[in-house]
């Protein structure tokens, strides 16, 4: 459909960041004019005082706040419907002026750090400060990675134009590229996992041809802007003083480099149990061998699903009951009247599934929603869960401390959908349903901690090539892609020769060393999940305590706090272990 002609109860109401477009641009236009002034008005002044600190904090708070709702509502129009040129204009616009306040504010953290040692440290124990104190500390741990005025400015300025790798990324595969038509049905990036799940194999096949040839008649123009991100990311650490990419993106989350490689070593010691349920679904396929495009479909033949939007949102506030009253009806709320949600897929609406809210906006939700599908209502259950985090850490910290981290970020997501997976299967009408559902889990979890340490290994292999001076061309994209498409998927499954496109289609690869949370967020969650089931009022408690930390921890002390370290191995053995009985009792039910 054309978004115009999608319901406006289906859409996400965006009347509380702005009335129009209209009172966009004029309060676009505003921030524009005086904010801009007001950020150079401060270089010089910001530290000759401890009121004149304090009053800076509250100016930067106040804009912050403004430029974030005037950002957000720009995102969500272009996501909604990127074939919208006005929508693309306003993204455009807010993206211009954002620029520009960055670059009036690059003296902020150098004019800071240039506090002599006692006065930093009294501040610090200032009470005035106290809505500071996590600021300044992280500030004063970055001292040696923030540049010089100047060198900040210019780096601000180049912002823009460094982004813009993911941006063509994005418009080319959302927008430009067309797959067709299969049986009548549109193919897209939503509607391809479903294609993949059909029973019937030719559908498959046409579907990932189809769709891997577009990609493939596109594939230097693919290669090109993916290393374009990586060499931005290089720039972007190197400037700054890391050692490499990957030491400046968990370095502000305070993570050991060792956390990575831990993940990557125990997913790998974890091949054998992967690899036994490939050898499982042949089997079940009756094949000696699967084809690529056959490790989505469904295990459990003859088992079909339909649930309106309005049932599925019942089902995810039934299967969240143990989380409280307060949690689930905040929820319901958001998911229905008061219209968190974007529903349905509409031309020009950007694919898959996200949350995003700022400090004093709705926690809003994109969805594709489809109602034969049962992922998707965990998908809702994943979005409602980051939505949800975005709502307890904002009402329960001060501004500068409300914003998490993702790797905090994708345990509250899965959490939620361990705990609409034990609902389902507890109330499964027989063994099929309960088949169904576990084969969904454990896809599930083959999807979020096998493959996205797959995504995780790979984008780090492609850093390092890359680090190391070596050219990253398509066909070293494709053979790196490849070789670990074998090690994960083992000897049942043949690749074909269109298979290691998938390495030019994965969109997080844009946003470099992330992917890598979906693995550890998943082994937190099903352990915290557990504790939660299982457990007493203080197991809930402390997940409510978690849930309402926003940023006033570094990620792995949160998570501490909430009762699981994912600075050792354990959490990972323990799901696989999680994996291993699911894959055995599936196997008793069929």
């Amino acid at each position: 459909m054309k978004r115009s002609e999608i319901n406006t109860k289906d859409t996400w109401d965006l009347t509380p960041l702005f009335e129009n477009n209209d009172k966009f641009y004029q309060a676009l236009s505003k921030f524009e004019e005086t904010k801009i002034d007001e950020a150079q008005a401060l270089n010089g002044n910001l530290i000759t005082s401890k009121e004149s600190l304090l009053n800076g904090f509250n100016w930067l708070k106040e804009s912050d706040i403004e430029l974030e709702n005037l950002f957000q509502y720009a995102q969500l129009k272009a996501s909604s419907d990127s074939s919208d040129v006005e929508n693309l204009k306003m993204m455009s616009a807010v993206t211009t002026v954002y620029t520009k306040y960055v670059s009036a504010l690059a003296f902020w953290d150098s004019e800071i750090l240039k506090l002599d040692e006692d006065t930093f440290n009294k501040y610090l124990e200032d009470k005035d400060f106290e809505d500071l104190k996590v600021t300044l500390f992280r500030l004063k741990r970055q001292k040696e990675h923030i540049l010089s005025e100047k060198e900040e400015k210019i780096l601000a300025l180049q912002m823009e134009v460094g982004s813009k790798a993911s941006k063509i990324f994005s418009d080319l595969t959302n927008v430009d590229f067309k797959f067709g038509e299969i049986n009548g049905k549109p193919l897209t990036q939503s509607t391809f996992s479903l294609f993949l799940k059909d029973e019937d194999e030719e559908v498959r096949k046409q579907a990932y041809t189809q769709l891997y040839n577009v990609y493939k008649e596109h594939q230097y123009t693919l290669a090109n802007t993916y290393e374009t991100s990586i060499r931005q990311d290089i720039f972007s650490s190197k400037v700054r003083g890391y050692s490499s990419t990957r030491s400046k993106k968990l370095f502000n989350d305070n993570v050991d480099e060792k956390v990575y490689d831990n993940l990557i070593e125990q997913v790998h010691a974890s091949f054998d149990v992967l690899h036994k349920y490939y050898k499982l679904r042949a089997k079940l396929m009756g094949k000696e061998k699967i084809k690529h495009y056959d490790v989505y479909t469904s295990l459990v033949k003859g088992y079909e699903t339909h649930h309106s939007y309005d049932e599925a949102v019942d089902l995810v506030i039934k299967a969240l009951a143990p989380l409280g009253t307060e949690y689930t009806s905040v929820l319901k709320e958001g998911l229905t009247d008061k219209r968190w949600v974007d529903k349905y897929e509409n031309e020009g609406k950007r694919s898959g599934a996200f949350s995003s809210g700022t400090y004093t906006s709705y926690p809003y939700i994109l969805l594709n929603y489809k109602e034969d599908d049962l992922r998707d209502i965990f998908t809702m259950a994943h979005e409602g869960g980051h939505s949800m985090h975005s709502y307890y850490s904002a009402k329960n910290n001060n501004y500068f401390d409300h914003d998490y981290t993702i790797f905090e970020a994708e345990v509250a997501s899965t959490f939620n959908e361990q705990l609409l997976a034990k609902y389902l299967i507890d109330n499964a009408k027989d063994k099929k349903e309960k088949a169904y559902i576990l084969g969904k889990q454990i896809d599930d979890i083959i999807a979020t901690l096998f493959r996205q340490t797959m995504f995780a290994e790979y984008e780090h292999i492609m850093h390092v090539l890359a680090e190391s001076g070596n050219p990253i061309t398509v066909d070293v994209m494709r053979s790196e892609y490849r070789k670990l498409l074998e090690q994960y998927f083992g000897e049942n499954v043949e690749l074909l020769e269109l298979s290691d496109m998938e390495g030019l289609r994965i969109p997080h690869f844009y946003s470099s060393y992330y992917v890598y949370k979906y693995a550890t967020g998943i082994s937190a969650a099903i352990a915290l999940s557990k504790k939660v089931l299982n457990g007493d009022e203080n197991d809930l408690t402390q997940y409510m305590s978690f849930l309402k930390s926003g940023g006033s921890l570094f990620p792995i002390d949160t998570l501490k706090l909430a009762g699981v370290d994912m600075s050792k191995k354990d959490p990972i053995v323990a799901a696989v272990d999680h994996f291993k009985q699911m894959l055995e009792e599936f196997e008793s039910l069929i």
